[in-house]
């Protein structure tokens, strides 16, 4: 007991480090931003892919969003990822791309495996163009994006790009508004500092892009993989390509504004990424062709989603070293007076990050409401623990994990807007359009 707790709190001190060298790196460290500069250039063929699975409430807004952005038209084609919806998103999809027949490839799926990650393998499949960016159907790319996130593949190390995630709902209620702090914490302080640092930025499939040649060389996506993106971003790392983020890169995402939708988000988040620790950790500790300093990053950015149970842990061993070990009475204070060290300087330490994202933000406001991520931090640590117990509830009882989307809440759909589109009898909505990876 005395030898797991001494581990626990070594493994909290590590985290604790972490996050402060992280917020520092972003307040007095050198920045990081090799590839905005670049504007003007011979830009490549790129296909936007968005996950939509049920998705009428937000599928318009994303596609009308992507019709607008600044990339040369003849280079970039959007396919819309129908993936078994049972609702009207296919209608919008059709109505839309009926309208501008020229910039869409149509994909709708009805029958195959559920997920994302098998939506996306069978969609990679039609596809030629060397360079692809995937969307959840909620987002709102800005009008520059797509050459920002195109840009850094001009270096051929370059496999994966991950943008920032703003929420455009912040301001819905108090979830959302704590939503908007942790997303600034994690994109704007954690992210940002682990590519100045040269370590491991994580792609995320939510606003990203991956080389197709890369993503083949690695195997493809992985469909038995809840968090596909996370599983990418280890299988590149281990196979010799970079991750680049890209802080200015932003992308305008609808954050959960219920406390059940928030509790089931992360609850797949920490399944999805437990499921990727358990299949690389061990490959991605022995690879002597990563430096030392990326496989240590990425073991600790892989097991991220365990230590809120090791938390608890900590603290129920902590608890009966202090009351029932009388005859070591000093080492329960000792281990008392650690764990609550950790609550003051490991729990701040993510808040700092937080206050420190708010600065750079220059949107001081939003601190006042710091003191409130406590609660927050409270569902997320049993929400994820909860979690974790199923998952090795599962694991021994051979289930498989199951992907569940996420609720949307926007009520003024878009979609309505283009109920009155006239459907071009010349269009062939079904039949994909073909996309070359030549440039023309």
């Amino acid at each position: 007991m005395t030898a797991i707790l001494g581990c626990i709190i070594f493994l909290l001190v590590i985290y604790t480090i972490r996050h402060y060298l992280f917020t520092l790196n972003r307040l007095f460290g050198r920045q990081r931003q090799p590839y905005l500069d670049i504007e003007q250039a011979s830009w490549p063929q790129v296909v936007v892919c968005v996950a939509a699975h049920n998705e009428e409430r937000v599928i318009a807004d994303a596609l009308n969003a992507l019709l607008e952005v600044d990339y040369p038209r003849d280079k970039l084609v959007i396919m819309p990822m129908n993936d078994r919806s049972t609702d009207g998103t296919r209608g919008i999809i059709d109505r839309i791309a009926a309208a501008h027949p020229d910039r869409f490839m149509l994909f709708h799926r009805s029958a195959g495996r559920p997920g994302k990650a098998a939506a996306l393998r069978d969609a990679t499949e039609k596809i030629q163009a060397e360079i692809i960016i995937v969307f959840d159907a909620d987002y709102l790319p800005a009008r520059g994006l797509i050459k920002q996130l195109v840009a850094p593949f001009f270096d051929p190390e370059v496999g994966a790009i991950m943008g920032r995630v703003v929420p455009i709902n912040a301001g819905a209620n108090l979830l959302t508004r704590l939503l908007d702090l942790e997303r600034a914490g994690g994109y704007q302080v954690d992210q940002a500092a682990r590519m100045n640092l040269g370590l491991v930025p994580q792609y995320g499939g939510t606003v990203g892009g991956v080389r197709r040649c890369a993503l083949e060389e690695i195997g493809g996506w992985n469909i038995d993989m809840l968090a596909e993106d996370t599983d990418v971003t280890f299988r590149l790392l281990q196979n010799g390509w970079k991750t680049v983020y890209q802080n200015r890169s932003e992308c305008y995402e609808e954050v959960p504004e219920v406390w059940p939708v928030r509790i089931r988000q992360i609850s797949r988040w920490s399944r999805g990424h437990n499921q990727v620790m358990g299949c690389n950790l061990t490959g991605l500790l022995k690879n002597n062709r990563i430096s030392l300093r990326e496989r240590i990053d990425g073991a600790l950015l892989l097991c991220v989603f365990i230590m809120p149970p090791l938390l608890l842990v900590g603290w129920t061993l902590t608890v009966i070293q202090f009351f029932m070990t009388s005859h070591q009475w000093l080492f329960g204070w000792l281990a008392l007076s650690g764990m609550v060290a950790y609550g003051a300087f490991g729990t701040n330490a993510a808040f700092f990050e937080i206050a420190a994202a708010t600065y750079l933000d220059g949107n001081r406001n939003r601190i006042r409401l710091l003191p409130l991520n406590i609660f927050g931090f409270l569902v997320s640590l049993f929400s994820i623990t909860r979690a974790a117990i199923s998952q090795i509830l599962d694991l021994i009882r051979k289930r498989e994990l199951i992907w569940h989307k996420t609720e949307r809440f926007r009520v003024a759909s878009a979609a309505l807007i283009h109920e009155s589109i006239p459907v071009a009898e010349s269009a062939e909505i079904n039949s994909p359009v073909k996309v070359s990876a030549k440039s023309s």
